[in-house]
This record gives structure tokens, C-alpha cells and sequence, in this order.
């Protein structure tokens, strides 16, 4: 296979995950801007991270040429990492670049979500599940007023069928599906997601909100939503109508992409994948789409010159997804220093725990193996703390702990509970050592992490300064780590839901 750097020059990084390093490249032959994503080998553990990565690189070919996807311009692999060359989105996301401007109205937020979901009709359409709908997914082109948006970040994305239904859960906490919990979903999960969206650009806070991921889960099962605090008296009741069929706890009655879009922007899209795609099947099934959309009712707040008023959303608003945002980005910076904290070895000795209860080589552990196996490991456990570790773990509630759940389970307590990864995240931000982390030094970390420009460092440590001396201490921190804040460092790694 070609060497990618025979190709491009990579440069500066411009972003790090759990799997890889975003970075800026350059096309050798042409000078065009690129950005390509490399993914080192070594973290891919597993036969499904594997696969993860295969199916991401299937979708984004599958997806190539339509206007709202990040284009992937080739696939590269070498003796140590995979390389995914695509289309360089260099105005940032979604909503920095609202925040930067400083104001809004309902109206644009309508044309925002008409976008988006014209984007979610075009991948369902085209067969594919986006599964992990959030904010930070979605890109502007350029740094024009008028850039196009693209969505990105497909490792979570699967093809399906109709009528198929998915069990596996994954995704980003706030914006899950009450469905995906149940592990019994399809395309309208990525309907709740955009309505999440929606919600926050109206009020500037999720729908769904609680001190701890467990927490945030649980309100999402309720599916309660407060549409009477402020600022949503003031918001017209066509947004209200949209957001709530969007919420709609049941997918079987949750608005669908096609009944939310006009019939134009329907036939816009289709002509679109009709010039990219001209084979017989490939056309058979646009056009029995397109036949589908006489059926459509689009909603009257999202279509273009509809109801959706053109008056200022209130500042307040602004400042709360100013500060929603600027919390994601510090937690998303920490989570990835922890995310890097558990080695091979660890993984490869979690594997080697599950091996050894499993007594019966079935594939999962019973609480009866459990129990056994922690006393082997010298672990002294009541019976209820025994029980109340196999709830904890069996995601699925079947009574047995599968692979999946096991490692899932214990990769998250060793991450997220253990002290010295909060304490190695804590020091990344503390460049001093002085025990705090002062408004320049986090500044500089987000910097370092392509995460932020600046202007949002002091409503994060308002935020998190429990004892408002201007600085964030270990305390604080801990507490802010283990808040229901937006998660980010691992998106591609299937969730320990603990209901």
C-alpha cells in the first residue's frame, strides 16, 4: 500500500484522541490544505477497534461526494498506523463559531437544524447510522461567513437495513437515545440527538441534565423536559412543537428526518446523490426515495421564510452555551490525559482477568465465577457487594457479564476512578507544581490540545472555583471530573451504562 508520506507532507496537529492524531497536511503534487487523521496501530487492542476503524474508512468512501460529509480522500496504512486523509474543515466547530459571532436568532437556529437534518436524511437514506450526533461533530468548511457545515467523525457510524435493530451502546452521554440504552434502536436515535441540539441552542443547556453519568441516563429514561423555565416562555411555540417531536421517548412516534424537511430541500438532496451516484440499483433506490417524499410534512418553524421568528435569542442564553462549551473543552482535554494513562499491559491484563473467571469458557461470568474469581485475586467482598458489582457490570441485565461489559466496565474504573490518572490529568494542567491550575496555565493546556483560543478560561474556572480564590485546586478539580460534565476522551469505545 502507498506510503502516505509520499504523498503529503504532515504538519502541525491539530487535534489528539483516544485512537489517533489529527494533523494538517499537504498534497506533494497540488499544495491543497488537507487533514489527516492517523491511527496508531498499537491502540487498536482489539478485533472490534479493528473493525471500528475498517467500517469508519467503508462509510466515509460510501458517503464521498455528498455536500454535508466530510470527504475522505484516501485510505493509508504502513507498519505502524492507518491513515485517513480527508477534506481539512478549517472554521472550527458549529458552536464556537455561534458564540464567536455573538448573537442569533431563532430563525438561524432553524436554518442550523434544517441543515443538520438534511445532513442525518442524506446518510439514513444512503444507509448509514451517525450514532454519535453532537456539537463537536459538526464543522464548518472555511472561516466564511457562509462556510458550508459538514458532519464528521464517523467511528460509531454503522450501515443498516430497514427494520434492523442494534443493541450495542455507544455514544456521547448527553445526547443517547432513551432507546440506545434499552440496546434496541435504529435511524431515529440520531433524531434524538439533533433534538438535544436543538434544545441547547435554544436555552443554552442539555435537556437532560444530572451530577453523574448514571444521573444523566436516568433522566434520559424519564424523558422529562423542562420547557417552563427561562428562557423557553419566550420561545415560540413552533420551536417548542419541534423539539418535543423530536424528544419523543418512543422512536415509533418521534418525528422522522423526511416529515422534518420540506419537499425542496428533499429533491435538492436527491438530485445531488443522483449526480454522484448514476448506476440502475443505485438510482432505483433514490427514486423510490424521492416517491416517498410526497408524504412528507415539513414542520413549519424549520422550512425556509417558515414561522421561526427572526428576534434575538437572549444573551443569557448565549453565555450558558458559551459556558457549556468552554466545560466540554477542559473535560475533553483531561479525559484525554487519562484516556493515555492505561497501558497495553493493563489491557492485556484485564484480558487475562476475564480469561481466568470465565471457569466454564463460555464467553461471559456469572456472579457464582465472579465471586469465586475475586476471592482467587485475594478480594474480600460481601455477598451484596458481590451482587452489586455483577449489576454494575451487566449492561444488558441478562444476570451473566459478557466480554464486552467486562472490559468496558473495568477500562472505565480504571480510567475514571483511579486516583493517580485524575492526579496525572491535574498535573498536565499544573505546569508549576504549585497544587493549582491559574487561568494562564489552563489557557496554555487547552492550547496545547487545539481545544480553545482563550476567551472562555475564566467562566470555566468560575465554574469549577468552589472557593472562588481565582484558581482551581486538586479538589475541585476531582469534583469537576466526576460531575456529569460532557465526556469526550474515547468516543469510539462501547459505554458502562449502569442504570
Amino acid at each position: 500500500m502507498e506510503d502516505v508520506k509520499s504523498i503529503y507532507n504532515v504538519g502541525k496537529e491539530l487535534g489528539r484522541g483516544q485512537f489517533g492524531v489529527t494533523s494538517l497536511c499537504t498534497q506533494k503534487a497540488t499544495g491543497q490544505k488537507l487533514a489527516c487523521k492517523t491511527i496508531s496501530k498499537r491502540k487498536l487492542s482489539t478485533k472490534e477497534d479493528v473493525e471500528d476503524v475498517r467500517r469508519e474508512v467503508q462509510i466515509m468512501y460510501h458517503l464521498a461526494g455528498q455536500p454535508g460529509v466530510v470527504e475522505l480522500k484516501g485510505a493509508y496504512e504502513d507498519k505502524h498506523a492507518v491513515h485517513l486523509v480527508m477534506e481539512l474543515c478549517a472554521g472550527g466547530e458549529l458552536f464556537d463559531r455561534i458564540i464567536a459571532k455573538g448573537h442569533y436568532t431563532e430563525r438561524a437556529a432553524a436554518a442550523l437544524v434544517r441543515t443538520i437534518m438534511g445532513i442525518i436524511h442524506t446518510c439514513h437514506t444512503m444507509g448509514v447510522i451517525h450514532r454519535d450526533l453532537k456539537p463537536e461533530n459538526f464543522l464548518l468548511l472555511s472561516k466564511e461567513e457562509n462556510a458550508p457545515l459538514k458532519a464528521t467523525d464517523f467511528g460509531l457510524s454503522v450501515f443498516f437495513k430497514e427494520g434492523e435493530v442494534f443493541r450495542d451502546i455507544v455514544g456521547s452521554a448527553y445526547y443517547i437515545a432513551p432507546e440506545v440504552l434499552k440496546r434496541n434502536y435504529g435511524p431515529q436515535a440520531d433524531i434524538w440527538s439533533v433534538g438535544v441540539m436543538l434544545y441547547i441552542l435554544l436555552c443554552g443547556v442539555p435537556p437532560f441534565w444530572a451530577q453523574s453519568e448514571h444521573g444523566i441516563f436516568n433522566s434520559i429514561l424519564r424523558g422529562q423536559v423542562d420547557f417552563n423555565s427561562d428562557p423557553w416562555p419566550r420561545i415560540s411555540g413552533g420551536a417548542k412543537d419541534l423539539v418535543r417531536k423530536m424528544l419523543t421517548s418512543d422512536p415509533r412516534r418521534r418525528i422522522s428526518a423526511h416529515d422534518v424537511l420540506s419537499k425542496r430541500v428533499i429533491i435538492s438532496e436527491f438530485s445531488a446523490m443522483l449526480c454522484i451516484c448514476n448506476s440502475a440499483s443505485c438510482i432505483h433506490t433514490h427514486m423510490f426515495a424521492i416517491f416517498l417524499f410526497l408524504c412528507c410534512s415539513d414542520h413549519p418553524w424549520i422550512k425556509e421564510d417558515g414561522e421561526a421568528p427572526d428576534t434575538l435569542i437572549d444573551n443569557a442564553v448565549l453565555g450558558r452555551l458559551k459556558q457549556f462549551t468552554a466545560m466540554n473543552q477542559f473535560k475533553k482535554a483531561a479525559l484525554r490525559v487519562i484516556a493515555g494513562c492505561l497501558s497495553e499491559e493493563e489491557i492485556r491484563g484485564l484480558k487475562e482477568m476475564f480469561k481466568s473467571m470465565d471457569s466454564d469458557n463460555s464467553g461471559t461470568i456469572t456472579v457464582d465465577e465472579l465471586r469465586k474469581g475475586l476471592a482467587k485475586k485475594g478480594t474480600k467482598l460481601s455477598e451484596a457487594e458481590v451482587q452489586q458489582l455483577m449489576e454494575a457490570a451487566d449492561a444488558d441485565g441478562n444476570g451473566m457479564i459478557d466480554y464486552d461489559e467486562f472490559i468496558t466496565a473495568t477500562m472505565h474504573m480504571n480510567r475514571m476512578d483511579r486516583e493517580e490518572h485524575l492526579y496525572t490529568a491535574f498535573q498536565y494542567f499544573d505546569k508549576d507544581n504549585s497544587g493549582y491550575i491559574t487561568i494562564e496555565e489552563l489557557e496554555q493546556a487547552l492550547k496545547e490540545k487545539g481545544l480553545m483560543d482563550g476567551r472562555d478560561i475564566k467562566d470555566i474556572i468560575s465554574e469549577v472555583d468552589a472557593d472562588h480564590d481565582g484558581r482551581i485546586n486538586y479538589t475541585e478539580f476531582v469534583a469537576m471530573m466526576r460531575k456529569g460534565a460532557p465526556e469526550a476522551a474515547n468516543p469510539k469505545k462501547r459505554r458502562d451504562v449502569m442504570l
